[in-house]
């Protein structure tokens, strides 16, 4: 069983390295042109216009189940800052040394981010068990990828360790059993996006 991991397009905000968590920004008209091969039973996308906007440029005329669950982490008052306008905020130098203890103002602690994931994985993985899908996508947030694949990839790595590129995906392979007991996948593999061929 596949379960396959997309991060939305490149975004404005995404080009300033600003914060960009439940605010939303308009993609790159670059991000336009990213495709896929790939084919999926059911697909899921995080409720933000940047995820549901990229799951109709790979996916066009598919129906996507959106999912509140799915969004990245909240930023709090640090949404659309730069590292550069936050680095000399005491509350925010903390939060970079020990990103789990500390949380933004007005914002997701790690823990709150993470178990609102969780919820959302069970709700997928419980459909797709029930309805005997052999194949899901989801399109997302970097932060989630990192979460998901440092949960349910074969190795364990920590969140930080793992990377989530906006012309890149993830396919996680489970054995059914191992999907159901939450355990985690026997395969990972690189799905490329690639730009649309003309004509």
């Amino acid at each position: 069983m596949v379960i396959a991991l997309f991060r939305h397009g490149l975004t404005e905000e995404n080009k300033r390295k600003a914060y960009l968590g439940w605010n939303d920004s308009p993609l790159d008209p670059k991000s336009n042109d990213i495709s896929t091969s790939e084919n999926y039973d059911l697909y899921f996308s995080s409720d933000l216009h940047r995820c549901i906007t990229t799951a109709t440029i790979l996916f066009p005329n598919k129906h996507v189940n959106l999912l509140s669950h799915l969004r990245e982490m909240n930023f709090g008052k640090w949404e659309g800052k730069t590292y550069e306008e936050l680095k000399e905020v005491p509350q925010y130098q903390r939060w970079l040394s020990d990103p789990k203890s500390y949380s933004p103002p007005e914002g997701e602690s790690f823990g709150e981010f993470t178990s609102r994931i969780s919820v959302g994985w069970d709700k997928i993985t419980e459909t797709i068990l029930s309805q005997n899908h052999q194949r899901c996508a989801i399109i997302t947030h970097g932060g989630t990828i990192r979460y998901l694949l440092s949960k349910f990839a074969p190795q364990a790595e920590d969140f930080w360790s793992w990377q989530a590129p906006h012309h890149q995906g993830y396919e996680l392979v489970f054995e059914r059993e191992a999907l159901r007991r939450r355990d985690r996948c026997t395969l990972l593999r690189e799905v490329p996006l690639t730009a649309k061929e003309l004509g």
